[in-house]
């Protein structure tokens, strides 16, 4: 027997969606932190304010941030 352990179909499935959610949650916390730093609008303060709340609550930190923060101006 080469492994104790031999994973079904829906197993590799499950770890794929895994593996998979794991980036996309990983993409939106390195989008949202890319966007509160380009911001112009907001102060050296808030821009630490949203990093302290994304580092130390991260789903309530970013989804918050991606509800409250304002629409960019239009670029002209």
């Amino acid at each position: 027997m080469l492994f104790a352990y031999t994973p079904t179909f829906w197993d590799v499935i499950w770890w794929m969606f895994v593996f998979f959610a794991w980036v996309m949650w990983i993409t939106v916390v390195i989008s949202v932190f890319i966007d509160n730093f380009r911001r112009p609008d907001h102060s050296g303060f808030s821009k630490a304010m949203w990093t302290l709340l994304i580092l130390f609550l991260p789903i309530i930190g970013v989804c918050a941030y991606l509800i409250a923060r304002p629409a960019t101006a239009p670029a002209v």
